[in-house]
């Protein structure tokens, strides 16, 4: 590790979950300071991001991967105080945010270099530390593993939502055709057009499919950002264009269509 003071202290105040329950199971404890390995920052924490893990792991509905801190938290902004061995993008001083597998609930935690960001210019760092675990999920779904291309169309379910909000934010950025949300609320549904949307479905009164199908005048989407599963899965593949790409990134309402009525569907020809 290499750090050009010696002001890291060897213990740090964080904040644990001491059982499974509502927000008075979070306490602050001590805890040692990590110490970055081959390819890790130390970085010490001016804010961090709270996401829906965050709250099921206090729940006791989650479990941390492998290896990761017990603490929560899983995005942060602050400075960068030492680095381990290899690292070669970032120095003490420099101002950050990253995605982290944990730890996000502590003044200082540790952040592999290839998932750290310089502080965006413009966002203070209460501000970065809600932009890495959206956009970089949204990025490694839509654009790498979704493969968006200009001129596509795109439908992103729980457009409300963090991963909603940047999916269209995005879409809309890299030339997007059309833009399709599902929302539940006429709010929802306001602010989903204000960052770019060409049209939000209240799922609550309005079939998706049939949305997408009449925006798209009747081809269907080319991608399907879906962060809901259940019974939205087969309706995806309804609304999806030929050739299309479902990205299921989550399982809001995973259940008994998982067992199977939506494998039905696909052998039944819904699959394009």
């Amino acid at each position: 590790m290499h750090s050009p003071s010696n002001n890291i202290p060897e213990m740090m105040t964080a904040v644990e979950i001491t059982h499974p329950g509502g927000p008075e199971v979070l306490v602050p404890t001590r805890r040692p300071v990590p110490v970055p390995g081959p390819g890790e920052l130390l970085i010490r924490h001016q804010a961090a991001g709270i996401n829906g893990p965050d709250v099921f792991q206090r729940k006791g509905l989650y479990d941390p991967p492998p290896g990761a801190s017990d603490i929560p938290g899983l995005e942060v902004a602050g400075e960068v105080v030492a680095i381990g061995a290899g690292v070669t993008r970032f120095q003490a001083g420099d101002l950050v945010c990253a995605l982290i597998p944990g730890g996000g609930y502590a003044e200082y935690g540790v952040a592999n270099e290839h998932n750290t960001l310089y502080l965006p210019k413009g966002l203070r760092p209460v501000e970065a530390a809600a932009m890495p675990e959206t956009f970089m999920t949204v990025w490694l779904n839509l654009f790498q593993r979704g493969q968006f291309k200009r001129g596509d169309s795109v439908l992103i379910h729980g457009g409300a939502s963090g991963i909603g909000t940047a999916a269209t934010m995005l879409s809309k950025a890299f030339g997007a055709a059309k833009i399709i949300t599902t929302v539940a609320t006429a709010a929802q549904r306001d602010a989903s057009l204000a960052l770019g949307a060409d049209y939000a479905v209240n799922y609550l009164e309005e079939d998706f499919v049939d949305a997408a199908m009449r925006v798209t005048d009747g081809k269907g989407v080319d991608i399907v950002v879906d962060i809901i599963a259940g019974d939205y899965v087969p309706r995806n593949y309804a609304a999806a264009a030929i050739n299309g790409r479902i990205v299921q990134i989550g399982a809001c309402a995973a259940g008994p269509a998982w067992s199977g009525s939506w494998l039905v569907a696909i052998v039944a020809g819904s699959l394009r």
